[in-house]
């Protein structure tokens, strides 16, 4: 008997940082087709997929200062960001269309050589059709982040739960790859999330979660399989509700 998904729609939270792997910049092949297996495997299952990029890997705007201590303009830098996210998109459209799997672009900025423009009704269709949909550039605006657009577009959509995707399996009360007795939880409240100033998403878009009463996963990217455990509900990474 086939297993039944615990959620119908998701959107998957993709930084920068988990496309490069193991790369300390760029976009790791291996990591696109590791993720597009993953996501093959839960679109058999009938759930409707739909992805927010990152672009850490390329480029992270709010860093960009020159040795002069002149910092680049936080709208440049974010519009950049924007751009870079665009770059990761087509990679993993590129993979996921290799794998038989029909694939949408759409762009929080017009570009309509490369993308389609975001419209929601649109966007709801395309998965309403089988298609996994990649959204990229953000909001469109500077001063938001990735992760806040992935909160925007899953309310959108109607999505059931944002996948955060991480290089650590959950939210701990330190960072685990530094601090050995870093507590993990397995589930929190939003606010103990702001409260606590956990790294899980920025405060915009757990305010937008909490506000919407959507859950978000925090779970281990790199365990080939994790993906198709959250969403048919094993009791992996961590819940934040």
């Amino acid at each position: 008997m086939t297993p039944k998904p615990v959620y119908k729609r998701i959107v998957i939270k993709l930084s920068g940082e988990a496309l490069q792997g193991s790369k300390f910049h760029g976009i790791d092949h291996r990591v696109l087709v590791s993720i597009s297996r993953q996501i093959k495997e839960i679109r058999n299952l009938g759930v409707d997929v739909a992805i927010v990029l990152g672009a850490g890997n390329i480029l992270r705007g709010q860093q960009n200062s020159d040795s002069c201590g002149l910092d680049m303009d936080r709208s440049v830098a974010d519009y950049m960001g924007m751009l870079a996210t665009v770059i990761n998109g087509l990679a993993l459209q590129d993979v996921l269309e290799k794998m038989d799997m029909p694939t949408r672009v759409m762009t929080a900025i017009e570009m309509q050589r490369i993308a389609e423009p975001y419209i929601r009704r649109r966007a709801i269709r395309h998965l309403e059709k089988g298609r996994v949909v990649i959204f990229v550039a953000g909001t469109g605006n500077p001063y938001f982040t990735t992760d806040t657009a992935a909160a925007l577009r899953a309310m959108e959509i109607n999505a059931q739960a944002i996948l955060k995707a991480t290089r650590v399996d959950g939210v701990y009360s330190a960072d685990p790859l530094k601090v050995k007795d870093a507590k993990k939880f397995n589930r929190l409240k939003y606010i103990d999330v702001l409260k606590k100033r956990l790294k899980v998403m920025d405060a915009t878009a757990v305010s937008l979660c909490m506000d919407n009463k959507l859950p978000i996963v925090v779970f281990n990217l790199n365990k080939e399989g994790n993906i198709k455990r959250v969403v048919l509900g094993e009791n992996i990474g961590t819940v934040v509700s």
